[in-house]
């Protein structure tokens, strides 16, 4: 770059911003650590205190507890007074950062981070190599991302989502039959069984581990009325089968999203519904420059997202994907007229609704399907 093309202002103005950066990660993990530990939840309950009574309170050593507090101190999430040593959680920021935050705790979502991070050679290597990096590679991923549904759809099941849909709640007390597209650990449809006795509940999900997890926590609940299987969404031939099918966040993760949605399509009984929860993004990078979590849409979809689908080969479209695709590869699914929803508990997603198409368009894809069938 020429001397004079070079702006000093603007090289200091982006170190600045390197450095806010650098510093903001740092912060992000050990916020992370303050979440799994539960220090923000027994600090939120305690007046200013030293390091050795916060730590006797959390049953935790407390050299990594001073440590910990040092971090929080100067990245201005915990309050100090030097003259006791003491150190307090402000009622502000408890409410941003605790269990009992619910759907507010940014610190739960923080995990993300260090999930990531530990697959970052992986993601290195298929930079160069090509491919993905698949499931097994994050061993925190499903108990993390069950705690994220336990947020943005468990805590607003009731309340916002199945409102959505005019009578559902009254159909769900009459008996339906619902199936959850890539469940993971299936705590939505856990909520759902024991709400709405009536009804029959399924949860579809190709990790062996999510499904051992959830078929646990269903039987120790006793819901009999609740059925998980180990099934990829893009090999499922049932028709006409369901009265809701439910995907929450889970559609841009799979190898073949276009598949998933027609066989999704074919599984609805008449007069059924769809309802989709995906990352609310353009499917732009200029469409997304104003959107508060965009960096972090594309780093969870480069270093999660799009490499797990294409370690199997697959589409690769990522979370940022957009409304724009998602609607597009739904019409070719056969769903017509599309309903899009935000909700104010759930600042990350988008709803999409649809009912169960009169015919379903096969644009090929059921001739696709069957090859695939017999190809595996």
């Amino acid at each position: 770059m020429s001397a004079e093309t070079f702006s000093k202002e603007r090289a200091e103005a982006f170190g600045e911003k390197m450095v806010g950066t650098l510093n903001g990660a740092a912060i992000a993990l050990m916020t992370s650590i303050g979440h799994r530990t539960g220090l923000f939840d027994t600090m939120a309950g305690m007046s200013p205190a030293p390091p050795e009574t916060i730590a006797a309170e959390s049953g935790l050593q407390e050299r990594y507890v001073r440590e910990w507090l040092g971090a929080m101190v100067t990245g201005g999430i915990i309050d100090h007074e030097p003259g006791l040593n003491t150190f307090h959680l402000p009622p502000e920021h408890a409410a941003l950062v605790t269990r009992a935050a619910g759907a507010d705790n940014i610190a739960s979502s923080m995990q993300w981070i260090a999930v990531l991070g530990g697959v970052e050679d992986d993601v290195t290597e298929v930079f160069r190599s090509g491919g993905g990096v698949p499931y097994s590679r994050y061993p925190r991923f499903h108990e993390v991302m069950a705690e994220e549904s336990n947020q943005t759809v468990v805590a607003g099941l009731r309340e916002h989502i199945l409102p959505l849909v005019p009578g559902l709640t009254e159909r769900l007390e009459s008996g339906i039959d619902v199936l959850d597209v890539g469940c993971g650990r299936g705590r939505a449809l856990q909520l759902l069984a024991k709400s709405f006795p009536r009804s029959r509940f399924t949860g579809y999900d190709f990790s062996e581990e999510a499904v051992k997890v959830a078929r646990q926590e269903a039987a120790a609940q006793g819901l009999s009325n609740l059925h998980f299987a180990v099934r990829d969404a893009g090999h499922f031939h049932e028709t006409a089968s369901y009265d809701l099918i439910t995907a929450f966040d889970a559609i841009h993760d799979q190898i073949r999203p276009d598949l998933v949605l027609a066989n999704i399509a074919r599984a609805l009984r008449p007069g059924g519904t769809f309802l989709m929860q995906d990352i609310q993004a353009s499917g732009h990078v200029h469409g997304d420059r104003d959107y508060m979590l965009a960096p972090f849409v594309y780093t969870i979809s480069c270093m999660h997202c799009m490499t797990v689908s294409l370690s199997n080969g697959g589409m690769g479209l990522g979370a940022a994907w957009g409304k724009e695709r998602a609607l597009s590869l739904m019409a070719d699914a056969g769903f017509g007229d599309v309903r899009v929803e935000t909700l104010p508990h759930d600042i990350i997603n988008y709803y999409y609704l649809a009912e169960a198409p009169a015919r379903v368009r096969l644009m090929g894809l059921e001739t696709e399907q069957r090859e695939l069938a017999a190809a595996a």
